[in-house]
Parts: structure tokens; C-alpha cells; sequence
């Protein structure tokens, strides 16, 4: 969607800021950045309403309306802002609320292609030079996945999306890097000798001045990533809360691996007798499924976005306790840990610094056990022998996820070797059947989204009080 450039534009604001109370209200309890978005949208309702009441006869410069011809544009701007608002006022709304509901995960670079275009700034000077190194070492051969993340201030984020561009194309690196004002979160694949290049250019950047421990390295490579995805975004994790209002800022205190480490083994010593403390699991239920700590509440949210809610109908269940939190990698609890924080019920509020890669690290036999989800085609990488999830058909053990393989269902599917070979591929019963008749029927409609009872029969936020 483009941003309208007509002359009505600024009529419209005026007119706007003189119309009925409600809209206004409405506008005045958005956001700054809300705002915009809703701006540009009245602006693109009001056009679009215009446009469609044009002479439709090749040529004509005439709009018809009401019963009236009006031939010059500040006649029909001011005919419809003036008898037409509550429609134009609906459209808006309509238009707002479509354009929101796909800011969650499209980078803002596509959601405003005209609305904040940053000034050309000069990136080569951040471009390592690779001349000398053998193109067949940047793309073949061992490699690694990396996943890092770093908060800071980043005035001008789109000048280092397009310097993260370029600097993983030169190193034909692949993955998904998401770049806010709040600073830089990514993960990539790439040879030995790209992934090293890429973390010196990392750790040199003025802005981020990173540490080689700021980044985890696990056994990989660019197979792992389909492509390569750089975008500026509100969030660089998206939790769907405004980072202005709870920033990571007000985390928890973070635990070195060993500390967390130690406050497990307590925690466990004390088996039953103790209800003061809880170990929290801050990411989705197919994640945790495979692999999790020890004793720990794992809610069964399916998107981070969703774990605002889940505190807020939870929060007796956190009022007066210990909470010791943990992720992927320490970013969502950056987050998490802070919107906790905000409710003021709990006792104490602690992360695991690093995230549960770092625990590995130096507890591959801890008390994290099974396998450790991971963003990417791979899906799991594993430093134990404990498979602690079942077949979804038979009940056997296993955790090695696959694709639903209906067409267009995105769901993971836990399915072992045996159950697969009598065609039990899919996520549930419901849609191995519908995949089963879109197979036999080339001609049913296509659905680009899946709904079947994985989704249906799972509460989006569940109580777990």
C-alpha cells in the first residue's frame, strides 16, 4: 500500500481534526507511530473514495455524486469531506485495521515504502575487504550458524538493514537479520571463514561494539537458511508491546550459566516443598516440547506475541514468587523479563544470560534436557541423548520435526520413521484427511491457511493459575 500524494491530503487533516468526537478520540489514544498509519490511511480511504466516483469516459476530468457533476478537484474533495465522513470514517478504520494486523512480522521497509525513507549514507566503509580470500572458501566447505543479538540506540536503521545486506551477500551468508531503533537481532549460515568475517565486522561496528561471547555458534552453514531476509522492524523480537513503553531497558537481573546452573539445583533439591520460586519457559509450546529444563512451567502460547496476555490472565500465579527465566538465546527474556517486571507481583525477576545456548555450552548434560529448537531448516540441534516428546500417531519416543504435509499448512509435525511410512505425514487426523482430498481432487479450492484441530483446539492464551 502507497502513501496518497494528491492535493487533498492536507484538506483532509483539517477536515478531520474538525469532524465528530469519536474519530478523533479514537486517533488521540493511538500511539505516535499509530497515528501515522491511521493518517495514511484516511488519507489513502479518502482517494480511493474519490477515485471511485470518476467519469468513468476516457478523458473526462468529472466526478459524479450525489446527483451532482463536480469538475475540478476541490469541489469533489470538499463534497465528500463534507457528506460523506462517516463513510470515509468506516473505510479508514477498515483500512487500518487490515494494515495492522501484518505489521507483527513484515518489516517495516515493507509496510511504509514511502512514509520514512532514510537518507543515503555512505556503508563501504564497513564493507570488510575479501579480495583475498578464495570465493570456493566463502561457499563451500565446514560452517556455522550464528545467533546473536544486541540492544542499543539506532537512529537511522536503514542504513544498517542495507550495510547488512550487503555484507552478507558479499559473504554469501543466508538467514534472517531484523534491525529496530532498539537495536540488531539476527541469525545466519555461512562457511567457517564468512561467519568469522561477519562476527569481526560485527564486533567493529561503532554502534554495536559486541563480544565474541555475544555470539552462539552451533554446527551449520547457509543450507540452513532457504534465503536471505534483511528488514527493518518495530521490534527486533516481536512481542507486540511498544518498545518505547516497556523497553528491554528494565529487564531482569541477568545469571551467568553457572549461576542459573546453581539456582536449578536448588530449586530441584527442595522437590515439592518448594512453591516460592518458578522456572520459566518464555518460548512457543512446539519449542518446549522437545526440550526444556527440568521442573519448569512451559506455557502453551504459540507465538511470543502472545505471552503479554498469558502473564496478564496468569499473574496471581507469579504474585509474591522467585521467577527465573529462560529462552532460546536471552532475547525474548530481554523482553519477557521486563514486561513481568512492569506488573510489580513478583518477588524477584531473573534471566539466563545467554539464553539456553550458552547453558549448553557448559552443561551439555545439565539439567536442560532434549533438543534445543532452532529458526531454521535444521529445526533442532541436540548436546544430550534424551528424547523427552512422542509420536503424534503411535507414542513412541520422538523429536525430530518435519512440515505438515498438507499443502499450506505451516503446523510441525512429530511423526517417527514408521508412522511416516504408512502415510501418516501430517500434523493431525483432521488434516491428513483434507491432504488426502486436496490430493485426490486437483481441482479444491487452496487455503493458505491451514485450520485444523492443532490450531482450532488450542486456547490462544491458556490459564495456567
Amino acid at each position: 500500500m502507497e502513501p496518497d500524494n494528491t492535493p487533498c491530503s492536507d484538506f483532509m487533516d483539517r477536515v478531520h481534526d474538525s469532524s465528530g468526537p469519536n474519530g478523533l478520540k479514537q486517533e488521540k489514544q493511538l500511539s505516535a507511530s499509530e497515528r501515522r498509519y491511521f493518517s495514511f490511511c484516511r488519507r489513502k480511504s479518502f482517494a480511493t473514495f474519490v477515485k471511485s466516483k470518476k467519469d468513468e469516459e476516457e478523458g473526462s476530468t468529472s466526478w459524479c455524486c450525489c446527483g451532482e457533476t463536480f469538475r475540478e478537484h476541490s469541489a469533489i474533495h470538499k463534497h465528500v469531506a463534507r457528506t460523506h465522513d462517516a463513510e470515509i470514517q468506516q473505510l479508514t478504520q477498515a483500512t487500518y485495521e487490515h494494515l495492522m494486523s501484518q505489521l507483527e512480522e513484515e518489516p517495516e521497509s515493507q509496510q511504509q515504502p514511502n512514509m520514512c525513507a532514510a537518507e543515503p549514507v555512505d556503508i563501504t566503509a564497513w564493507i570488510p575487504e575479501t579480495g583475498h580470500i578464495p570465493e570456493e572458501q566463502l561457499q563451500k566447505g565446514p560452517g556455522k550458524v550464528l545467533l546473536y543479538y544486541h540492544y542499543c540506540q539506532i537512529d537511522n536503521p536503514h542504513a544498517i538493514c542495507a550495510w547488512q545486506k550487503a555484507l552478507c551477500e558479499k559473504l554469501r551468508l543466508t538467514g534472517k537479520v531484523r534491525v529496530a531503533t532498539e537495536g540488531i537481532n539476527g541469525t545466519v549460515g555461512g562457511t567457517n571463514i564468512a561467519t568469522d568475517i561477519y562476527t569481526d565486522a560485527m564486533r567493529s561496528h561503532p554502534l554495536f561494539k559486541m563480544d565474541k561471547e555475544d555470539f552462539k555458534k552451533s554446527d551449520g552453514g547457509a543450507e540452513c537458511f532457504s534465503d536471505l531476509r534483511v528488514g527493518v522492524y518495530k521490534e527486533i523480537v516481536p512481542m507486540g508491546v511498544d518498545p518505547d513503553v516497556i523497553s528491554y531497558k528494565l529487564a531482569g537481573v541477568h545469571l551467568e550459566p553457572e549461576e542459573f546452573h546453581k539456582e536449578v539445583e536448588a530449586l530441584l533439591a527442595k522437590e515439592d516443598s518448594c512453591n516460592d520460586t518458578i522456572l520459566l519457559d518464555c518460548r512457543n509450546f512446539y519449542e518446549s516440547k522437545i526440550g526444556q529444563f527440568t521442573q519448569c512451567l512451559a506455557p502453551d502460547i504459540r507465538k511470543f506475541s502472545y505471552f503479554p496476555d498469558y502473564v496478564d490472565q496468569n499473574l496471581e500465579l507469579f504474585r509474591d514468587k522467585k521467577v527465573l527465566m529462560y529462552c532460546t538465546g536471552g532475547i525474548r527474556c530481554e523482553r519477557g523479563s521486563a514486561y513481568l517486571r512492569s506488573k510489580d507481583v513478583c518477588k524477584e525477576v531473573y534471566q539466563l544470560k545467554g539464553g539456553i545456548h550458552k547453558y549448553l555450552e557448559q552443561f551439555p548434560e545439565g539439567f536442560y534436557r532434549g533438543k534445543l529448537f532452532v529458526f531454521d531448516e535444521r529445526y533442532a540441534i541436540s548436546s544430550n541423548d534424551d528424547i523427552i516428546s512422542d509420536c503424534r500417531y503411535c507414542g513412541s519416543p520422538w523429536d525430530q520435526y518435519k512440515l505438515c504435509s498438507t499443502q499450506f499448512c505451516c503446523q510441525l509435525v512429530l511423526s517417527c520413521p514408521g508412522c511416516r511410512e504408512t502415510g501418516h505425514t501430517a500434523c493431525c487426523p483432521t488434516c491428513q484427511t483434507k491432504g488426502q482430498a486436496q490430493s485426490e481432487d486437483s481441482s479444491a479450492p487452496q487455503h493458505h491457511k491451514e485450520e485444523c484441530e492443532c490450531t482450532g483446539g488450542r486456547p490462544r492464551i491458556p490459564q495456567d493459575v
